[in-house]
C-alpha cells in the first residue's frame, strides 16, 4: 500500500492532511480553533440522522460487534470489518456519491450469531428497543435490498420524496411537500431560504416543520455545538468574528432562518480573520426537491501566501462578469462583495468528512450574492494531499494518451487544478442573476447538475483567457490545456471507476462533468474537436482543438446560465438527462478494468489531525498539533467522544 494511505477498503482510501500553517499561529488563535474544532466534531450524529432514520443505531450495533472481535485481521470477520468501515466513511448504509444502499458481503447468520454475543448492557447502549427490534428490523434493513435502497431518489418518474431514504421528510409526498413551502413562500415577504433547517412531516394528518434547533430537532447535539462557539467567543480575533459567532449561536437557538441570513452577512463581512469556520445547515445536494440542507463543519488558516492569486481573481471580478459569453440580461451589472481565500483546513466534520470538497463558496442564499457578494476558498493541503499521493500511482500513465499530457500534468497539473477551483468557486457559483420570481428550487432535482456545471463552465472558460496571463496567474497557456485534457478525460473516462458497472450517474459533480464533457465531444464531431482513440484495446478522448473546445464551453454556458436565470425545469432535464446520466457500458466495463489492474481506489477521504490541549495549573497554555495514524481508531473516538443523540 503507498506510504500516504493509513487504510483502504472496498473503492476508498484513507490519506491524512497536513496543516503546517497551525504551529505558526499565536496562542489565542490555537485555542480558538481548538474551540471552533469541538463545535465541528459535535454536530457528528445530525448527518448520520439526516441521512437515514436508523444510521446511528446501525452504527452503534457495528461498533459493539467490531469492539467484541478477538481478531479485525483474522479472514473470517474481514468482510464485516470492511462493511463497517464503509459505513462509517458514508455516515450511513448509502455509497456517499451514488446513495444507493450497500449490501454487506457476509450473510445474515454471521451478524445474528454476532449480534447473540453481545451482552444486555451492550444491546442497551445500542437501541431502547430491545434485542428483537434488532434482530428483525435493523438486520433486515441490512440486508433487504427493496427497502430504503436509495438514499436521494433521482427517478422523476416517481415520488422523489417518498422514494428517498433520508430524514428529510417523514410521511409526507413530494406533492404535499412541494404544497407546503410553495404556500410558506406566498404567505411570507421573507427572503430567507425557506425549510433549509427542518424535517417535514405528518403529524395526525397535518403537514408541518419541527426545526433543527437548541430546543427543537437535534437539540442535545446543538447543545453541544453552542457550548463551544461560546467558548470561542472568548478568543476571537476582531469584532467581525465576533458578530457572526454570536448570531450563529442565536440562530442554533431560535432556528430562525432570517437570524441565519443576517450570520451569513456578517460572516461573508469578515475579511480579516486568518481562522475561519464553516459550521451549519449548509448544502442541499441530499435533498432531491434542493430546499433541506445537510449538517457540515470546517475550521480553517488562511493561507496569506497562496491567496494572492484569488485575490487577484477577487479585484477583477467585474472584468469577469463583464465578459463573459452569457446573455447580457443574466449578468450582474454590478458584482459586489466577491472575495476569496486560499485555505488550510484544520478540521473536517458532518458531510465533510471524512469525503470533503476542494473549494467551497457560499452564502448559497442568491439574494443574498446578488446584494452582499461571496466568499469562496479553495482547500491547498487537502489538494496537496490528493497531489502527493497521486504521484507514481500509475494513474497518468495509463490513461493519458500521450507523453505531452503527461508532461503537461507533471508541470502545470497542480496549479492548474487549483486555478479551476478558484475560478468555479469565487466568480463561477458568484456569477450571473436569476430572474424575478425564480427559486432555486424550480429546477428540482436537477439544480446542483446544473449549477455545477454553470460554475465549472465559467472556470474553463476562462482558464484559457489570455487574461489569466495578463494578471500574471500563469505564465504559459500550456497550463490552460493541461486543465482541458485532464476535465475531459475525467468526465469522459475516469470518473467512470467509481461507478458500479450497469449504473447509472447519480451525483450532482459527477452528472455535471459527464453532461459537459459529453455534450462538448456531441458537439465538436463535425471538427474533430476531441476524438476518440483506441490503442492496445484501451479508450482515450484526445483534444484536437483547444480553441474551439473553449468555444463550445461558451456555447454550453450561454444555456446552462439561461436555464438557471430563468428556471427552466424542461430544459435542465433535458440536458441533464440525455448527457449527465447514461453511461456506455463497453466503455465503463474497460475503465474499472483498467483501475483494477492498477489496484487504485476511485475514492478518498481523510483523517483529521489531533488537537491536543497542554494544560498547566487548569489553564490551557497551548494547543498542539498530531497527525492522526488510524483511521477506524478515529472514528471509534468520535463515536466514543461526540455521540449526543
Amino acid at each position: 500500500m503507498n506510504n500516504l494511505i493509513l487504510d483502504k477498503f472496498y473503492d476508498v482510501k484513507i490519506l491524512s492532511y497536513e496543516c503546517e500553517l497551525f504551529n505558526e499561529l499565536t496562542k489565542e488563535k490555537k485555542i480558538l480553533i481548538y474551540c471552533l474544532s469541538q463545535a465541528a466534531l459535535c454536530g457528528r450524529d445530525i448527518l448520520w440522522d439526516q441521512n437515514f432514520k436508523y444510521n446511528i443505531e446501525i452504527r452503534r450495533l457495528l461498533e459493539k460487534i467490531y469492539l467484541n472481535l478477538n481478531d479485525v485481521n483474522s479472514k473470517v470477520d474481514k468482510p464485516f470489518v470492511d462493511y463497517f468501515k464503509r459505513v462509517l466513511f458514508s455516515n450511513g448504509i448509502h455509497h456517499h456519491y451514488s446513495t444507493e444502499k450497500f449490501i454487506p458481503e457476509f450473510n445474515r447468520d454471521y451478524l445474528l450469531s454476532k449480534i447473540d454475543d453481545l451482552s444486555d448492557d451492550d444491546i442497551l447502549k445500542i437501541t431502547d428497543k430491545g434485542i428483537t427490534f434488532i434482530k428483525e428490523e435493523l438486520v433486515d434493513i441490512l440486508f433487504n435490498q427493496t427497502i430504503y435502497s436509495k438514499r436521494v431518489s433521482q427517478n422523476t418518474e416517481g415520488d422523489l420524496v417518498a422514494d428517498s431514504s433520508n430524514n428529510f421528510y417523514s410521511g409526507v409526498s413530494m406533492q404535499e411537500a412541494e404544497l407546503f413551502y410553495r404556500k410558506l413562500r406566498e404567505e411570507s415577504d421573507t427572503k430567507k431560504s425557506v425549510g433549509l433547517n427542518s424535517q417535514l412531516k405528518s403529524e395526525n394528518g397535518i403537514v408541518c416543520e419541527e426545526v433543527w434547533s437548541l430546543n427543537g430537532m437535534y437539540g442535545k447535539a446543538i447543545e453541544q455545538i453552542v457550548f463551544w462557539l461560546n467558548k470561542a467567543l472568548s478568543y476571537t480575533e476582531n469584532s467581525e468574528q465576533a458578530e457572526w459567532l454570536k448570531l450563529l449561536v442565536d440562530y442554533y437557538t431560535d432556528g430562525d432562518l432570517d437570524t441565519f441570513d443576517n450570520y451569513s452577512i456578517a460572516w461573508l463581512n469578515d475579511k480579516k480573520s486568518v481562522v475561519d469556520s464553516v459550521n451549519g445547515f449548509i448544502e442541499i445536494y441530499g435533498d432531491p426537491l434542493g430546499i433541506k440542507a445537510s449538517w457540515e463543519a470546517i475550521v480553517n488558516i488562511k493561507n496569506t501566501e497562496a491567496t494572492r492569486r484569488t485575490e487577484i481573481i477577487s479585484e477583477n471580478a467585474q472584468w469577469f462578469e463583464d465578459n463573459s459569453p452569457v446573455n447580457k440580461n443574466f449578468k450582474k451589472d454590478k458584482v459586489k462583495g466577491v472575495s476569496a481565500k486560499v485555505i488550510d483546513v484544520v478540521t473536517l466534520g458532518g458531510d465533510c468528512y471524512p469525503a470533503t470538497p476542494i473549494g467551497i463558496n457560499l452564502p448559497n442564499a442568491e439574494w443574498i450574492r446578488e446584494e452582499y457578494g461571496s466568499k469562496s476558498v479553495t482547500i491547498e493541503n487537502i489538494t496537496k494531499a490528493y497531489h502527493k499521493e497521486s504521484l507514481n500511482n500509475g494513474f497518468l500513465k495509463e490513461f493519458a494518451f500521450s507523453e505531452y499530457e503527461i508532461e503537461l500534468n507533471e508541470k502545470y497539473g497542480f496549479i492548474a487544478g487549483n486555478m479551476h477551483t478558484d475560478l468555479h468557486e469565487c466568480l463561477g457559483h458568484g456569477s450571473g442573476k436569476i430572474n424575478d420570481g425564480i427559486t432555486t428550487e424550480m429546477l428540482k432535482n436537477y439544480y446542483s447538475p446544473i449549477e455545477e456545471a454553470r460554475a465549472d463552465l465559467f472556470a474553463l472558460y476562462y482558464i484559457y483567457d489570455q487574461k489569466m496571463i495578463d494578471l500574471g496567474l500563469f505564465n504559459s497557456i500550456d497550463a490552460a490545456k493541461c486543465e482541458y485534457s485532464n476535465y475531459i478525460r475525467n468526465g469522459l473516462v475516469t470518473q467512470l471507476g467509481r461507478i458500479e458497472l450497469g449504473k447509472d450517474i447519480e451525483q450532482a459533480h459527477m452528472r455535471n462533468r459527464q453532461l459537459i464533457s459529453k455534450w462538448c465531444y456531441e458537439k465538436g464531431l463535425s471538427d474533430n474537436i476531441i476524438e476518440r482513440k483506441v490503442r492496445d484495446n484501451k479508450t482515450f478522448f484526445v483534444i484536437n482543438d483547444y480553441e474551439k473546445l473553449r468555444d463550445l464551453f461558451a456555447e454550453l454556458l450561454k444555456e446552462v446560465q439561461r436555464i438557471k436565470s430563468e428556471g427552466d425545469y424542461d430544459a435542465a432535464k433535458l440536458l441533464v438527462e440525455n448527457y449527465g446520466i447514461k453511461i456506455d457500458y463497453d466503455l465503463h466495463r474497460e475503465v474499472l478494468e483498467r483501475f483494477k489492474a492498477l489496484n487504485i481506489a476511485p475514492y478518498s477521504g481523510f483523517v483529521n489531525p489531533k488537537l491536543i490541549p497542554v494544560i498547566e495549573n487548569n489553564t490551557v497554555v497551548d494547543i498542539m498539533i498530531e497527525p492522526c495514524t488510524s483511521y477506524i481508531d478515529q472514528m471509534l473516538e468520535y463515536s466514543e467522544n461526540y455521540s449526543f443523540l
